[in-house]
């Protein structure tokens, strides 16, 4: 009996067992009955003919009926299909035939069945692959929806607090400086309160539209000469209230290239900068240390603020540039902009890597991790570019007779 009649022979017998044994989601038994037959009659052909690819189209069939949920938490669905019918096939040829029989339909049959198993892997991690892609590509367009959302929010709200808080600062100071013989100086105390919270508000309201801005591509620089040496030097002076209350100790090292001229958007590197510097006091415990460090590159300046402060595990680096992003426990969340460990919406970090990225630079952190008690500190690295001549005609002929600007000829 020639391989063809033995694999006919036995037909009825082996689906039976395959429908005992199988019984996969989403399939009747007609049509699981219809699957296992059209394999079988492939089979037989692919015997018959000594070609294995004859089972490929049937294979592509039933990788296909499978959907993404099917291989959630499985391994190889199709390959664990094929044994069932292997081992089934095996079990009944040795009970049905003859050792002779036997001995040539498993000669014939192993080198298909091992096709199969190649050929099913390779389509299996192909689909996966796909439907995973999909999957992810959905998740995407979903979480740049939210994003979208967050940021429509974050405009909108900073538009509608922007007419109260305008109220609220403009009767203060009516309120302050109106001469009245009953006024005390508590009532100046209350005043004074009410102004502090509405400054404050207008500070969050004003990160809020930066946000905004930085997200729907809308910053605008206006690139002037800026020096390094002039915004440290304001902001030391700006801080010392808060260094001094803290005991932390500001170092800034004249790095070179830290007095030299280019072109940028003064106040928003000085806005920059003061967001690094505050964050730096706020997570430096008292009597600590921040250091201003630098150096010059090719085309580039570099600014290093290293603290002595609790520093920033690994996994949280890349996350703290992110907008409402925030490290630590949220309940111990305080308003103080220089207090130890003191919180804020989590948009400073967010704000200035948008700036600095505006400006053709990088921003990063390193540090070795967070910890209290050794101290590991954080350094925060800036690069600049370093501009001879401003991107703008116009800012070019306002700025040609400055003897820097003459030196520096025309190297950008």
């Amino acid at each position: 009996m020639v391989v063809r009649e033995c694999l006919q022979a036995i037909q009825s017998e082996w689906m039976k067992a395959i429908l005992l044994n199988s019984s996969p989601e989403g399939l009747s038994k007609k049509d699981l009955s219809g699957q296992i037959s059209a394999f079988y009659q492939q089979l037989i052909q692919a015997a018959s003919e000594n070609k294995p690819e004859h089972l490929d189209p049937e294979l592509v069939s039933i990788v296909s009926s499978l959907t993404y949920n099917d291989y959630e938490g499985k391994y190889n669905q199709v390959s664990q299909t094929l044994k069932i019918y292997f081992d089934n096939l095996v079990n009944i040829a040795a009970s049905n035939l003859y050792p002779t029989q036997f001995a040539d339909l498993i000669q014939t049959i192993v080198p298909i069945f091992s096709h199969a198993f190649e050929y099913a892997a390779e389509m299996e991690t192909k689909t996966v692959s796909e439907q995973a892609k999909k999957e992810i590509e959905s998740i995407k367009q979903q979480m740049e929806k939210l994003d979208r959302s967050k940021s429509d929010f974050i405009a909108i709200a900073a538009h509608e607090l922007k007419t109260p808080l305008t109220l609220i600062e403009g009767y203060s100071l009516m309120l302050a400086e109106t001469e009245n013989p009953s006024n005390s100086e508590y009532t100046d105390h209350l005043i004074d309160g009410i102004r502090n919270g509405a400054k404050r508000l207008k500070m969050i309201i004003d990160d809020m539209v930066d946000v905004s801005l930085i997200d729907n591509n809308l910053l605008e620089l206006n690139f002037q000469p800026v020096w390094l040496n002039q915004i440290f030097s304001q902001l030391d002076a700006e801080l010392k209230p808060a260094l001094k209350q803290r005991n932390i100790n500001l170092h800034i090292d004249p790095f070179p290239g830290f007095n030299e001229m280019t072109f940028g958007t003064p106040d928003r590197l000085l806005q920059v900068f003061r967001n690094l510097l505050v964050n730096a006091i706020k997570f430096t415990p008292d009597h600590g240390d921040i250091f201003i460090e630098g150096r010059k590159l090719p085309g580039f300046i570099e600014v290093v603020i290293r603290d002595t402060g609790i520093g920033i595990n690994p996994e949280d680096q890349s996350l703290i540039f992110n907008k409402f992003s925030r490290v630590g426990n949220v309940a111990l969340h305080s308003t103080g902009k220089t207090k130890f460990k003191g919180g804020g919406p989590g948009l400073g970090l967010h704000i200035a890597k948008g700036i600095i990225e505006s400006h053709g630079g990088a921003i990063w952190v390193e540090s070795e991790g967070c910890n209290e008690k050794t101290l590991p500190g954080s350094a925060f690295h800036v690069i600049i570019p370093m501009k001879s001549i401003p991107p703008d005609d116009k800012m070019g002929q306002i700025f040609s007779s400055y003897p820097n600007f003459k030196k520096s000829g025309t190297t950008q």
